[in-house]
C-alpha cells in the first residue's frame, strides 16, 4: 500500500542500517526502521533528548526561534481523510510528544520528540525529500506550542531549499483534538488507551 511514493525512502533507510556508525547517527529514530514498518508497527517511544538549558529556560531557548510563526494547518477530518485514501501516501505524521507520550498516537506517525528535533532538520529533509513526501503533518497534545514551533522550523527550512512542493502544517488540535472526536478517530490509533485520556 505504502511501497510506491516511499520506496527510495525505504532504501535510503536501509542503506543508513547497513552504513558504518563509528560516528553518532544524524538520525532522531532508529535507522534500521523502513517506511513499512513506520506505518504498520505498534510504535516504541524513542529517546532522544535534548540537553537541558544552564539557566533553567525552556528547551526551545537554544533554538533560533522560527520565522514561520503560523504555519499552515489540517482539520481532523482533513487528516482522516488522508488516512482512509486508498493508494499510495505522501505524507508523513509526526507526533512530538516525550514525556507526554502515552495513551496511543495516530496510525503512522512517527514519534520525533520536539525537545531534540532542531538540529535533525536537515537530514529529515533529506529522508522526506528522497521519500517523495508532499506534506509533513506535525501534532503534539494541542499543537499550539510545539507542534507549531516544530511546523514553523521545517517550513523556514523548506522556504530555504526553495522547494515549492513540500509543505509543512500542523494538525489542528493536536492529538487532543484528535481523541475527542469521537470512535471514528481513536479507531485509526496505534496503542489507544481509553484510561490515558480520562485522567
Amino acid at each position: 500500500m505504502y511501497t510506491t511514493s516511499f520506496l527510495p525512502f525505504r532504501r535510503l533507510l536501509t542503506h543508513c542500517s547497513r552504513a558504518s556508525l563509528t560516528n553518532p547517527p544524524l538520525l532522531p529514530f532508529r535507522p534500521v526502521l523502513s517506511i513499512r514498518t513506520l506505518h504498520f508497527s505498534p510504535l516504541h517511544k524513542m529517546s532522544c533528548e535534548a540537553p537541558p538549558t544552564a539557566d533553567g529556560s525552556p528547551w526551545y531557548a537554544a533554538f533560533p526561534s522560527p520565522r514561520t510563526t503560523k504555519p499552515g494547518a489540517l482539520t481532523r477530518n482533513e487528516v482522516l481523510d488522508l488516512l482512509q485514501k486508498e493508494g499510495s501516501k505522501d505524507f508523513v505524521l509526526v507526533d512530538l510528544r516525550r514525556n507526554d507520550y502515552e495513551g496511543g498516537t495516530i496510525r503512522g506517525s512517527i514519534n520525533l520528540p520536539a525537545q531534540s528535533l532542531y538540529p535533525t532538520i536537515p537530514t529529515l529533509y533529506d529522508l522526506f525529500k528522497a521519500g517523495n513526501v508532499k506534506q509533513v503533518i506535525w501534532y503534539c497534545g494541542s499543537s499550539s506550542g510545539r507542534g507549531t514551533r516544530a511546523a514553523g522550523w521545517f517550513a523556514d527550512h523548506i522556504d530555504d531549499k526553495g522547494d515549492t512542493e513540500m509543505k509543512s502544517v500542523i494538525l489542528e488540535g493536536g492529538i487532543k483534538g484528535w481523541v475527542k472526536s469521537g470512535t471514528e478517530y481513536t479507531e485509526t490509533m496505534i496503542g489507544y488507551s481509553e484510561e490515558a485520556w480520562s485522567k
